[in-house]
């Protein structure tokens, strides 16, 4: 469904993960629309699980893709079901 969805031009695919070593969490993040890369982004914290890093990047790109011309989808794709699942309950979390 993704590859199929990465040709069509309204849609926004947006790829996270997170890591944390020595007590510093890195996220990654790619978007693609019409299966060209759109942007990468990389953030380093200190202090932070590694959810509400995920939380996070996933906002930031949902933000960089909305201000893209007419999207008209969004898929996330990340490898934490914990995020996933919080993603649209801001009663949890501020991001």
């Amino acid at each position: 469904m993704v590859l199929e969805s990465s040709s069509y031009p309204l849609i926004t695919i947006i790829a996270s993960d997170v890591s944390i070593k020595n007590n510093v969490t890195t996220s990654i993040t790619h978007i693609h629309t019409y299966n060209k890369p759109l942007t990468k982004t990389i953030h380093h914290v200190v202090l932070v699980t590694s959810i509400e890093a995920e939380l996070f990047t996933i906002r930031c790109s949902i933000n960089q893709a909305m201000n893209s011309n007419n999207i008209t989808k969004i898929i996330v794709v990340t490898d934490s079901i914990h995020a996933a699942q919080k993603i649209f309950d801001p009663s949890v979390h501020p991001y």
